[in-house]
C-alpha cells in the first residue's frame, strides 16, 4: 500500500489507519545463495575434514592395540562425545547405550571361540577358569577376555567412525574434499551423484512393488516363483534407472559439468579456528589415554599376549 492510498484510507476510516500504521515490516529478500548457519548440536558445525582428521590415528593406534581398559575408555569418551555433540534420535541413542555393551558381550564369544586354545597363554588371567567344555576342547575365561578385546577394538573403530557418520552429509563432504583438499570436482561430484542412485532405486523399487500389488500379480510360491518376481522387479528397475542416468547426464551436461578445471560454489566449506581447536583436544585427550593405560599398566593385561587365530 503506498502512503497516498494509506492517507485516502484514514480519512475514510480512522480505525483502519491505525491498522496500517501497526503493519509489520515485511521482511527482508531471501538469499537462496547465502551460507546457511549449521542446525543442531556443535559436531554439526564443525569442518567435515575435521570430523574425519582427528579419530584416524586413533583408529589406526586402535589396531595395534590390545587390552581392554583403553578401548573400554575410548568407547566411552566416543559416545559422550556423540550424545553431546550429536543430534540423535531416541533410537539412536538407545543402539548407542544398549545396543554397543549388547553386540561387545555377544561378539566376545564368537571371537573367543575362534581362539586357538594351544596359544592361550597359561599364565594368563581366567585360563584356568573353563566356561564350556566339549570332549577335550575347552572354552575358558582368557579365551572370552581375548574375544570381548577383540569386539571392544571393533567397537572403538565404529563410534569413531560415526563421529563423522552422523553429523556429517555427502554433499558437505564432497564440498569439503574438493575445496580443502583440492580433490577434483570430476571426481567428487560425480561420485556423490552416484551414491544418490541407491536411495533413488530403492524409492523406484518400492513404486514397483506397490504397482504390482494394486493390479493383483501374483506368482505363487517356491523357487521358480521366486526367480520370476525378481525378474518381474529388474527388468522396470533397470528400464527406470537407465532413464535416470540419461536425465543426470543431460543436466550435467546442460550446465557444462567438466568444461572447466575449477568451478564456482554455491556453498563455501571454511576451516576454521574451532576445527583446529577440536582436532588437537581429540588427540591430545587420545595420547593422555595412551599414556594413563601404558604406564599404569592397564594397558598391557596378561591377555595381550594372547595370539588369535581367525
Amino acid at each position: 500500500m503506498t502512503a497516498a492510498e494509506a492517507a485516502r484510507t484514514a480519512a475514510a476510516d480512522p480505525a483502519d489507519a491505525g491498522a496500517v500504521a501497526a503493519s509489520p515490516v515485511p521482511p527482508a529478500a531471501f538469499d537462496p545463495f547465502a551460507e546457511s548457519a549449521p542446525t543442531g548440536r556443535f559436531l554439526h558445525a564443525l569442518n567435515p575434514l575435521s570430523k574425519l582428521l582427528a579419530p584416524l590415528p586413533v583408529m589406526l593406534a586402535l589396531v595395534f592395540t590390545r587390552g581392554i581398559a583403553i578401548p573400554v575408555v575410548i568407547i566411552a569418551l566416543s559416545m559422550l562425545l556423540l550424545l553431546v555433540g550429536a543430534r540423535l534420535r531416541a533410537r539412536g541413542i538407545l543402539l548407542l547405550v544398549v545396543g554397543v555393551p549388547a553386540s561387545v558381550l555377544v561378539l566376545g564369544v564368537s571371537f573367543g571361540l575362534w581362539t586357538d586354545p594351544s596359544r592361550v597363554d597359561p599364565a594368563a588371567a581366567g585360563a584356568e577358569v573353563v566356561l564350556l567344555q566339549a570332549g577335550d576342547w575347552e572354552f575358558t575365561l582368557a579365551m572370552y577376555l581375548v574375544g570381548v578385546a577383540t569386539a571392544l577394538r571393533i567397537a572403538a573403530l565404529l563410534l569413531l567412525s560415526l563421529i563423522a557418520g552422523l553429523t556429517t552429509t555427502g554433499p558437505e563432504f564432497v564440498r569439503a574434499l574438493v575445496q580443502n583438499l583440492r580433490v577434483p570436482y570430476r571426481i567428487g561430484y560425480t561420485a556423490l551423484a552416484a551414491l544418490r542412485f541407491v536411495p533413488r532405486f530403492g524409492h523406484e523399487l518400492e513404486v514397483i512393488r506397490a504397482a504390482h500389488r494394486v493390479r493383483g500379480t501374483d506368482h505363487g510360491r517356491g523357487p521358480v516363483a521366486a526367480v520370476r518376481r525378481s525378474v518381474s522387479l529388474a527388468i522396470p528397475l533397470l528400464a527406470s534407472s537407465i532413464r535416470h542416468a540419461e536425465r543426470v547426464a543431460l543436466a550435467m551436461d546442460a550446465r557444462a559439468f567438466g568444461a572447466h578445471r575449477t568451478r564456482t560454489e554455491r556453498t563455501i566449506s571454511r576451516w576454521r579456528v574451532r576445527d583446529t581447536v577440536f582436532v588437537v583436544l581429540f588427540w591430545a585427550v587420545a595420547v593422555a589415554v595412551y599414556w594413563w593405560g601404558l604406564t599404569s599398566g592397564f594397558g598391557d593385561a596378561g591377555t595381550d599376549r594372547i595370539q588369535l587365530t581367525l
